[in-house]
């Protein structure tokens, strides 16, 4: 019986009679794994992986801006009751707040991504902002963490 594992991808729900499971030895994916690194080494920025570009510290401080952000948007849900004045305040504060936080999650990816040798251009072009503006808001970003 075939299963839905991943958007595009079926998988047995049980192994065939007397055939070996598909898993890879760890032995056997480590040429694989190297031929990787030696080509993000030969192509640095746009053609590395991101878990091999952003430190593990970094990609940690991404995801939790991100996670904070999407816990305080969902408590917005509830709070659409009451006099408008009040839900109003408390949709705005909540509203900044959340603004806030993935915007630190935009710059913080913004400059994991410049560090990892994607070229400052492109990376301005995706977020929508000026080359020269991305430089300084990283130059700050990174004098705020002490780097």
């Amino acid at each position: 019986m075939l299963r839905l594992v991943g958007p595009r991808t079926l998988a047995r729900s049980r192994p065939l009679h007397g055939v070996r499971s598909s898993r890879v030895p760890e032995a056997a994916r480590r040429p694989g794994q190297l031929r990787v690194l030696g080509k993000e080494k030969k192509a640095p920025g746009m053609g590395t992986m991101w878990r091999a570009g952003v430190p593990a510290e970094q990609r940690r401080l991404i995801t939790s801006a991100i996670e904070s952000a999407e816990e305080q948007l969902l408590q917005l849900r509830g709070v659409q009751t009451g006099p408008t004045a009040e839900v109003a305040r408390r949709l705005l504060r909540g509203l900044g707040h959340s603004a806030g936080l993935i915007e630190n999650a935009w710059k913080r990816t913004a400059l994991a991504a410049v560090n990892g040798g994607v070229p400052l251009q492109e990376v301005a072009q995706w977020v929508d902002v000026p080359v020269e503006v991305l430089r300084q808001m990283l130059r700050a970003g990174r004098q705020e963490n002490g780097g």
